[in-house]
């Protein structure tokens, strides 16, 4: 029997992006049956020696985590209630298997006994077409129960993989995540980049309410909002408050434009400001627990502390909601109000609002990306590699960083680990005496035979990103591929 996987499944199983696999159904190499891949498909794309290891999948999500700016934490397995509960839906499925193969084994003995019968007791052509089928059956028979094939390797991840996480679907969209270790559905939908409605992610506001629509969900927060009773019936819960206990279908609203986010107003906390180079200085602030902020990858807010106001892309990804990071450039680089914000301390209050901006990602589009950024320009393409990676959509993503100051690729160890750890990601630093905007898109073009193929996000001061917008669509790059910002 054909085993079929979903695309997110199957590209987890094999350590690629998903992306990846999408552009292979698309250039032939494999077959694509309803949205759902052949097992036997992508093990003769990816042979079981891959399978075996998965030393580089964990290397991937590591960096990504680091990437994140998420704290440094131990990835915990489920709680042991958890996987007794998955161990037992396993163990369930197992037991109706099996009891569907006894009743399959009794029926084929049965028909095996009734063409003997008609042998001995017929004659002729029909005596001997029972025969025929005897022994056809009886040499089948023993073929089967005697087989002793080795186990398919990608049957025996995905069985592992059940164990240790589970697989989300989101209805409408389609969308697809695995829920690992102890987060909650909420946690997990987030660093997939998923953009789901959600409030307090606390368990008192009730935004994040979604209806379950096939599996097992379990509490592991707590959680202050009550649901009523017809909401309990329809099988609403909170994605805040719960995690997935197996596989796992459920109808929620997913923000997918700048217009699907409220405005906020949030009172944050620094955490810290860190020189990142000579009048750079990375301000990472923390908003309170039960008041986190939902924005898309590449927006912007407006920071007021002291009496002084500015608008900052966000540098930081929307998958860690408490932890925002800004790129100041102060001093003789930056203006009046970032070198204020430079000069905070930890504990100072920080009054957000926003966020503001539709330099986001395009959620229709599985293109690969460029994204080309000078100097801060960096700082909102940070968030949108970021969340990119995270959602895995596209099989190539290329930054190319201009720096118009000596040491202006600030986070340029930041950058090669990705390269080093992602097999779909390059980076080309550029420095500014070696080329202008004209000579960058040049070596670009020269890069890619096909740039319009790609998506390309652009940001960076006024003048360069003008420049460089010039002399993409003069040599014909689409403007609906193109997406800049000013910083």
């Amino acid at each position: 029997m054909r085993q079929l996987l979903s695309l997110s499944r199957a590209a987890r199983l094999v350590g690629v992006a998903r992306g990846t696999l999408q552009q292979k159904i698309q250039s032939g190499e494999l077959a694509s049956f309803d949205g759902m891949v052949s097992g036997e498909d992508l093990l003769r794309l990816y042979p079981a020696a891959e399978l075996e290891s998965d030393i580089g999948f964990e290397r991937v999500r590591k960096i990504k985590d680091e990437a994140f700016g998420r704290r440094m934490r131990e990835r915990l397995l489920p709680s042991q209630e958890i996987l007794a509960q998955r161990l037992f839906e396993q163990s369930r499925e197992l037991a109706d298997l099996r009891v569907h193969l006894q009743r399959y084994h009794a029926m084929v003995v049965q028909l095996r006994e009734r063409l003997h019968q008609a042998q001995a007791l017929g004659s002729g052509d029909a005596s001997a077409q029972a025969a025929r089928l005897g022994a056809l059956l009886d040499g089948e028979l023993e073929a089967v129960l005697g087989e002793s094939a080795a186990p398919n390797a990608l049957a025996l991840m995905d069985d592992m993989l059940r164990v240790m996480s589970a697989h989300v679907v989101l209805r409408p969209s389609r969308h697809e995540f695995f829920v690992d270790g102890a987060d909650t559905i909420l946690e997990a939908a987030l660093r997939a980049g998923l953009a789901l409605n959600y409030g307090c992610s606390n368990g008192n506001c009730g935004l994040c309410k979604a209806r379950v629509v096939s599996g097992q969900v379990q509490k592991v927060r707590h959680q202050d909002y009550v649901l009523s009773e017809a909401e309990k019936q329809q099988g609403y819960t909170l994605l805040c408050s719960n995690t997935a206990v197996g596989d796992l279908v459920i109808e929620a609203l997913e923000s997918t434009a700048p217009s699907d986010i409220p405005e906020q107003q949030i009172v944050a906390r620094v955490k810290s400001v860190q020189a990142l180079g000579d009048g750079l200085s990375l301000l990472h602030l923390q908003t309170p627990r039960t008041n986190r902020l939902r924005f898309l990858a590449g927006q912007s807010l407006t920071l007021t502390a002291g009496g002084n106001s500015a608008q900052l892309p966000i540098a930081s990804c929307p998958c860690d909601d408490r932890n925002l990071q800004f790129h100041l450039a102060h001093g003789a680089q930056g203006d009046a109000a970032q070198s204020a914000f430079a000069g905070l301390k930890p504990g100072d209050a920080v009054t957000l609002f926003g966020p503001w901006g539709d330099f986001v990602l395009r959620a229709d589009s599985t293109r690969s990306i460029v994204f080309i950024a000078c100097d801060t320009g960096f700082a909102p393409l940070k968030s949108l590699l970021e969340h990119a990676m995270a959602l895995e959509a596209s099989e190539r993503l290329c930054l190319y960083w201009l720096a118009s100051q000596p040491g202006g690729h600030y986070l340029g160890n930041l950058c090669r680990s990705w390269a080093g750890a992602l097999d779909n990601f390059s980076y080309s630093p550029v420095a500014a005496e070696h080329s202008d905007a004209t000579e960058l898109v040049r070596r670009i073009g020269a890069e890619h035979a096909d740039l319009n193929a790609f998506d390309i996000y652009l940001a960076g001061p006024e003048a360069f990103v003008d420049a460089v917008s010039m002399d993409l669509l003069e040599r014909g790059f689409p403007r609906t591929q193109l997406v800049a910002a000013v910083v």
